[in-house]
């Protein structure tokens, strides 16, 4: 089964090409979504060896990750695996997001950061934000609260659930979406741990508690249509 993974990508310049060699020995082919970057984002994702797609302009994590989503299914994908591009995410946990859906358990894996693998480098702050955004997500948007990471960006699913999944949300919202529209859906869905590195330039791009005002407007007010 072909598996690609898909790196959304702003301003990661000093990263990505890393981030594409870790990922690269996990997957069979790496897809980065440039999304507007100003900087040679695009250059060095394409010098590490994936395939590039560019956004004229910046549009936001969830429009590069259903950019290159598309891609992925164009190329033939089996398995589509979305992984991060500052490299905060660990690619030794592909194999385990992949395992549940080769095993015919699951359509679509989450990794979440709270299921036994503390995170490296999580501020106490952080950590208060996922367990708001968890509370926030089972009573403001409905999904299940057995799901123990709903801001996760580590995900893969198999064909089948990405043309089921469209998911709309260009910003944060996307994450939030994702998951709704997959425990509501008729495929079958799971969570397994994986280990997440922050540094100070992964912070200073994360979210945070003006991210969850955002995200609340996106979903409740303008809703997931466009």
């Amino acid at each position: 089964m072909q598996s690609i993974a898909v790196l959304p990508a702003w301003n990661e310049a000093p990263r990505v090409w890393s981030a594409v060699r870790a990922v690269l020995p996990f997957a069979d082919r790496v897809i980065v979504v440039d999304d507007g970057s100003t900087d040679d984002t695009a250059a060095q994702a394409a010098l590490a060896g994936a395939t590039v797609i560019r956004h004229a302009l910046n549009r936001g994590q969830g429009a590069a990750l259903k950019t290159g989503s598309i891609a992925a299914l164009r190329l033939g994908a089996d398995i589509i695996v979305h992984v991060d591009a500052d490299g905060q995410h660990d690619p030794a946990m592909i194999p385990e997001l992949l395992k549940p859906i080769l095993d015919d358990k699951a359509d679509v894996v989450f990794g979440s950061r709270f299921l036994g693998k503390e995170p490296t480098g999580m501020p106490w702050v952080r950590k208060a934000y996922f367990h708001a955004a968890r509370l926030f997500n089972t009573f403001a948007v409905g999904i299940p609260n057995t799901v123990t990471d709903p801001q996760s960006g580590a995900r893969a699913m198999n064909r089948h659930a990405a043309e089921i999944l469209d998911f709309r949300q260009d910003g944060p919202a996307h994450c939030s979406e994702i998951l709704r529209l997959a425990t509501r859906a008729d495929i079958r869905w799971a969570e397994v741990p994986v280990h997440v590195r922050y540094t100070k330039d992964t912070l200073a791009k994360g979210q945070s508690f003006g991210a969850a005002f955002r995200i609340l407007w996106e979903l409740l007010i303008r809703g997931t249509e466009k």
